[in-house]
């Protein structure tokens, strides 16, 4: 597992981006439309990816193969469950205090 995303839920992405850029500093990685943004964190160890979809905020990690890493973690609670992403899919975990994490692959990314 990888740290790749801080995943934001926000109503509007380009209302917020400027926070992101211009009073944090940090440089935009990529966009997917109007709905998402993603902004390097210093040292590009992973990016803070601002979405508009309505899920609890929480890290995400990149696995090889997310349906392996399912198979492998029964005793993880699955909350949300998978679903496509471009190149890839993506599902939603709590931990044992109820935090929120997500678990993705993208191996056609």
């Amino acid at each position: 597992m990888k740290l790749t995303f801080l995943y934001e839920p926000t109503a509007d992405p380009a209302a917020a981006a400027p926070f992101y850029r211009d009073v944090l500093g940090w440089e935009e990685a990529w966009r997917d439309g109007e709905k998402t943004v993603a902004f390097w964190l210093p040292g590009r160890v992973a990016k803070v990816m601002l979405s508009t979809t309505d899920q609890p905020a929480g890290p995400m990690y990149l696995v090889d193969d997310l349906d392996a890493w399912i198979s492998e973690h029964d005793g993880v609670t699955l909350t949300i469950p998978s679903y496509a992403i471009p190149g890839g899919s993506v599902a939603g975990f709590a931990d044992t205090d109820g935090n929120a994490f997500y678990v993705f692959d993208q191996p056609d990314a």
